[in-house]
């Protein structure tokens, strides 16, 4: 794959590398090569010897040099992430050319086909700090954690993070409504139903609909579908590599999916709203999701019953208290306006969210927070 180093560098500076460099004239291997390469999420560069073009062998990820190719590279430059594959698992003389070429490994297909995908993936994406992981749910229906993940994530990516916004609850509607994205192009979780092993971040990223500056996974709008555990494994490991911050939207149901998703998270907020039986509601969720997610916290939303408040209603469930939502009584008309939850940078929601970034950011991202009241800065 030929591209300008401007190229390369913009996609180093997004997260991602380029594809591997192939050397081989197998023909047969070459097609396994690029299989496994699309499998990863990348576009190779493919030579029958060391390409002449300077920087090109040093340039790339990694190299993977076929058998039939080892003699012609002999005189190539030593670097690291040089691959010696080949099919036939008896050659006498095999480690003698990794020796020559100065290979780290020696790969027979179809025996290494697994382990090599997960090596293209990671050397074309970069491996990075991971992205914190963050899932909302309620403790009750109508407790408003949709618009409290929405308004994360624009929060997240309107300060510079790289953000996700990934829509676990099929019977919500579609997350995407929230943030009048309805109608944007990009697949929703249909496309995913069937993932299987690993997916490409970047592959990932591109395909979803970008809204206010974050990219969003959603539900159809006729769609009725089951993510499996497997399903949900894949996409969120593949969000999670590109590093940044991902916001999960929850359901209070339990499932094998949604099980798989908490156990990504690296922090679960759950929306309580300040009155008793939404307060008896919440410690069920936070019994069956606790099972799975070791870090979970309350946010507690007015208004409150009388002698309730954010403290009591954290400390009659049990759970640490990151902070009391405001209430916004013009978050419709703003929707209405196209504006997004958060979307407003002046508004207590807005303040709120970035309150709460920096305090997780201050805090080591995962380490316990107590959190703004009223939306006020920390």
């Amino acid at each position: 794959m030929a591209g300008s180093l401007a190229g390369e560098e913009a996609a180093v500076a997004g997260g991602r590398r380029g594809g591997p460099l192939i050397v081989t004239e197998d023909v047969e291997l070459l097609d396994d090569l690029l299989r496994l390469c699309a499998a990863a999420g990348a576009e190779p560069e493919v030579h029958h010897g060391p390409p002449g073009r300077r920087g090109s062998w040093e340039r790339a990820p990694m190299v993977l040099v076929g058998d039939d190719a080892a003699a012609r590279c002999r005189g190539a430059g030593r670097r690291k992430g040089v691959m010696l594959v080949g099919r036939d698992q008896d050659d006498p003389d095999v480690w003698r050319r990794a020796v020559e070429i100065g290979a780290e490994y020696v790969l027979r297909l179809p025996d290494s086909e697994g382990w090599l995908v997960d090596q293209i993936a990671n050397a074309a994406e970069g491996v990075g700090r991971p992205a914190l992981t963050v899932g909302v749910m309620g403790g009750r229906g109508g407790s408003g954690a949709s618009t409290l993940a929405c308004a994360l994530a624009v929060s997240a990516a309107r300060s510079g993070r790289r953000t996700m916004l990934i829509d676990a609850d099929p019977l919500g509607g579609g997350i995407d409504v929230l943030l009048g994205g309805e109608r944007a192009e990009g697949l929703r979780w249909p496309d995913f139903a069937q993932s299987k092993g690993r997916l490409g971040g970047g592959a990932l990223e591109d395909s979803l609909p970008a809204l206010h500056g974050l990219r969003v996974l959603s539900w159809g709008r006729d769609d009725e579908v089951v993510i499996p555990p497997q399903a949900m494994r894949a996409v969120l490991a593949a969000a999670r590599r590109l590093g940044g911050v991902v916001v999960v939207d929850l359901p209070r149901r339990v499932d094998e999916g949604v099980a798989e998703a908490l156990a990504q998270l690296d922090l679960g907020l759950l929306v309580v709203p300040g009155e008793l039986r939404a307060v008896a509601a919440a410690k069920r969720v936070a019994s069956t999701a606790g099972m799975v997610l070791d870090d979970l916290r309350v946010v507690s939303r007015g208004p409150y019953a009388s002698g309730l408040d954010g403290s009591w209603v954290a400390r009659a469930i049990g759970l640490p208290l990151v902070g009391e939502l405001p209430w916004e009584s013009g978050l419709l008309d703003s929707q209405d306006d196209g504006t997004p939850p958060g979307g407003d940078a002046r508004s207590s929601l807005a303040r709120f969210c970035a309150a709460f970034w920096d305090q997780v950011a201050a805090a080591g991202d995962t380490s316990p927070v107590t959190g703004p009241r009223g939306g006020g800065a920390a």
